[in-house]
């Protein structure tokens, strides 16, 4: 089975919004400023070199310089690094959280595609410079969505304290999880490479940020990825209009509570809820939202206040206490990078639809919007069992029941559908209805009562024999389904329950040089890729 692509919406993992934006709806049209295309580009470099000043790229260059003096960044990240002081270098971004290990497989195929599409624009407009950045969700505080990775079923989990930024995190408790995975993982040549990895990330780091860090740029180094942590005294300095804005002015949430009502009308629904403060307060251990009352300013769950005058002062003094949530933090990169496009799933774009009218408001160009890569990696070994079994790659991504419903009919001797019998039995029927209407209209309800309840008839007869078919055919069954089982890991995509390492232990450095070659990130439909 070579690579193979499918339409998202054939898949039935995908919501109608990232459906219909793939196809382009008029309807969505509003809420996003320009489709991803190579041509669609050009613009977007224009419309940020307009905005996006010289010392905003001398800012940029010196705090990830020293954001990186945890780890050896390889000569093309410097270059990289050090081309975003130029005014013709542009950022290709992709966020995510600290996941342990990388967490779930689809963390490779958004960084993928970044380098990927990065590239692209670099052979489409060689006067530009393209440059794939991972933005590292540092001050993120939901610990328990990141705190293990699945391997084999087993849930491998970082147990310690957890509050406040997940990147301030100390290693604490790293040390277990890197002697049980030596148990998992054995002791082959792709083992070692793991643990190795593992080690020199987790365990010899500091804290998570600069773990994660080291992390991706040992993955991804050779192709000059960019990692950046947005929780940065410095780097905070230049969102301070725009969370004065927040504070006094309630910016977002009106302009988010208006968007999100118009995609509510058009069909769709709201992914985050707007608060009057899309902000948290930030300090060691905590990170909690600042709520206003009466003019006084409260950290939620705590002791801390401030008199509109205080929060002001704290905000001019100690930006780095501010830290954005999910709604604002697309606006804080945008106000930091020379960013033209983002790449995410489909959560994460149905929340940056909310944000458009908010972006106009405040004057910042609004950066294209690429859904990541989803991929489904099968085996060589499950491609040979399912064309033994003569089953599409494509019929597997049903729901089991209908799966095994497909399939019974696939195989069964005995004609299922009866379809043909409920078509002749209509025509009867019709044939009644009309010898009713010359007689006595109460006819009409008696006919109409004997049709519904010989369709009935038909439908049961045809389900007890379906069910008969299905119990012949149990062996098959089993056996297919199982394979689904192994492809679809309880009932969900394998990208969003598998980790990388399980794959690595088989396939070595080899999977990621098939990641990088097979995933084109312009492409729009599911791959089916054979490994």
């Amino acid at each position: 089975m070579p690579k193979q692509y499918i339409s998202y919406s054939k898949t039935g993992y995908f919501s109608k919004l990232i459906c219909d934006y793939l196809a382009q709806k008029e309807e969505l049209n509003t809420f996003y400023h320009r489709f991803p295309n190579l041509e669609n580009f050009k613009t977007q470099v224009k419309e940020k070199q307009l905005s996006f000043r010289p010392e905003g790229r001398n800012l940029l260059v010196q705090q990830l310089k020293k954001q990186y003096e945890c780890c050896s960044p390889s000569e093309a990240t410097l270059q990289n690094i050090e081309a975003l002081q130029n005014e013709t270098t542009f950022t290709i971004t992709t966020g995510h959280q600290l996941n342990l290990f990388t967490g779930p497989l689809y963390f490779l195929y958004k960084i993928f595609d970044t380098i990927n599409l990065s590239e692209q624009l670099n052979a489409a407009y060689p006067k530009h410079h393209f440059v794939p950045v991972y933005w590292m969700a540092t001050e993120d505080h939901d610990f328990d969505e990141i705190n293990y990775f699945n391997f084999k079923g087993k849930k491998i989990a970082w147990d310690r304290n957890s509050g406040g930024a997940v990147g301030e995190l100390s290693m604490e408790g790293l040390q277990k999880v890197y002697e049980l995975l030596k148990k998992e993982w054995g002791g082959s040549k792709n083992a070692k490479e793991l643990l190795k990895l593992f080690s020199e990330s987790y365990v010899k780091h500091n804290n998570l940020a600069d773990a994660t860090r080291n992390l991706a740029n040992e993955l991804f180094k050779d192709y000059g990825l960019v990692i950046i942590d947005g929780n940065d005294a410095e780097l905070k300095k230049a969102f301070i209009p725009f969370a004065e804005k927040e504070l006094t002015e309630n910016l977002s949430f009106k302009k988010v509570t208006e968007t999100t009502q118009k995609l509510i009308e058009a069909g769709y629904g709201e992914q985050v809820h707007p608060r009057e403060i899309n902000l948290f307060y930030l300090q060691k251990g905590v990170r909690e939202r600042i709520i206003e009352k009466e003019g006084m300013f409260y950290v939620n769950d705590t002791d801390i206040s401030f008199s509109k005058e205080e929060i002001l002062a704290e905000l001019q003094n100690h930006p780095e206490r501010f830290s954005p949530n999910a709604l604002l933090r697309p606006l804080y990169q945008e106000v930091i990078l020379p960013n033209l496009c983002y790449i995410g799933g489909g959560g994460e774009l149905a929340y940056w639809f909310q944000l458009k009218d908010y972006f106009e408001a405040v004057a910042i160009p609004f950066p294209l919007l690429l859904l990541r890569n989803s991929a489904l990696l099968v085996s060589g070994q499950l491609s040979e069992k399912l064309e033994k079994l003569n089953v599409p790659i494509s019929e597997v991504f049903q729901k089991q029941h209908e799966l095994k419903t497909w399939y019974t009919k696939k195989l069964s001797e005995i004609e299922i559908d009866f379809s043909s019998q409920r078509k002749h039995l209509q025509q009867q029927f019709k044939d009644l209805y009309e010898l009713a209407k010359k007689t006595d209209a109460s006819f009409v309800g008696a006919v109409a009562a004997q049709e519904k309840k010989q369709l009935n008839g038909l439908d049961n007869l045809e389900k007890r024999l379906l069910k008969a078919q299905k119990r012949k055919l149990a062996d098959q069954l089993d056996r297919l389904t199982a394979m689904q089982d192994e492809l679809f890991p309880k009932g969900s995509l394998q990208e969003r329950t598998l980790n990388f390492s399980e794959l690595y232990l088989e396939l070595g450095a080899e999977l990621l040089s098939v990641l990088k070659k097979e995933l084109e990130p312009l492409v729009n439909e599911f791959t089916v890729l054979k490994v």
